[in-house]
């Protein structure tokens, strides 16, 4: 009886050194020797308050179009609080990144860039007509520089100090005059030149070599005496009082406490140094 050869079923063509086809590696990432990559994702937890203090700053600029500043204002400093949260929870649990530095600045861009130039403008610089938009706009592109300036600095300058007054006071200082002649019963309209000198010196203080007081070298881990406990429990029921009148005081006082430290060391031949003399390493969550 004849026999006939069986057919051979076909078999998958395997690449050379046991490696899959190109064909199986669609929609696969792998690397220079096809190997499988694995994904990168983000932080959760840390990533989180940083688009809360995002979501606080596009508020901030929707309740200034609405003419609702005071909204606004205390939208602007509700992403202060969120901003000063993020890189320290993103220490507590280990979890910095590259990705959650440049977020952040971007996220501040526009909670103590972008919002604050708006608000004061509508609330009180549109009257001003060219000047005011202009000084609105110095505001803004400052705190621009300023937060540029602070990432490419940040392995040179002492982390004692900051460079130029912080993009988060200076929001806080144009938010906190904005509520607090509102809830002096003063309108924009009626304080325009004021309002164009608080946002010129906001912008242009951000980018001065002047020292600002970071408050990083302080341990709150370390015992304190009683007292302090009991400041920090008076001032806080100070600030409960009458909120308005009492956080835009505090934040004036920090915009002049650079050029009263520089001026003092100055005159004692002493002037302060911001650059860092030791080495120290660089923590990617405290970019801001």
């Amino acid at each position: 009886m004849p026999t006939f050869p069986r057919r051979r079923k076909p078999s998958v063509p395997k690449a050379k050194g046991g490696k899959l086809s190109r064909f199986s590696k669609i929609g696969r990432r792998v690397d220079a020797e096809g190997n499988p990559m694995r994904r990168r994702g983000i932080y959760l937890l840390p990533n989180a308050f940083t688009t809360a203090a995002l979501f606080c700053g596009f508020y901030a600029i929707v309740m200034a179009m609405n003419q609702r500043f005071e909204h606004a204002g205390w939208a602007i400093f509700i992403a202060m609080i969120l901003d000063g949260l993020d890189g320290r929870i993103a220490r507590l649990t280990n979890t910095q990144s590259e990705f959650g530095a440049q977020y952040d600045s971007l996220a501040d861009m526009v909670s103590f860039g972008a919002a604050p130039a708006l608000v004061i403008y509508e609330w009180s610089l549109r009257g001003l007509g060219k000047f005011g938009w202009l000084a609105a706009f110095v505001y803004c592109a400052g705190a621009a520089l300023r937060l540029a300036r602070f990432n490419t600095n940040i392995e040179v300058v002492d982390k004692r100090f900051f460079q130029g007054l912080p993009s988060p006071a200076a929001a806080a200082m144009v938010a906190g005059f904005v509520l607090m002649m509102t809830d002096l019963g003063f309108s924009g309209a009626q304080l325009p030149w004021i309002s164009w000198g608080i946002a010129l010196f906001a912008g242009l203080t951000m980018v001065t070599n002047v020292p600002f007081y970071s408050f990083k070298d302080v341990n709150f881990r370390k015992s304190v005496p009683f007292i302090v406990v009991f400041l920090i429990a008076l001032a806080l029921a100070l600030v409960s009082i009458d909120p308005p009148k009492v956080l835009m005081p505090l934040f004036v006082i920090y915009g002049l406490s650079g050029y009263v430290v520089y001026a003092w060391r100055l005159a004692k031949g002493k002037p302060v140094s911001i650059v860092q003399t030791d080495d120290e390493p660089v923590d990617q969550s405290e970019r801001r």
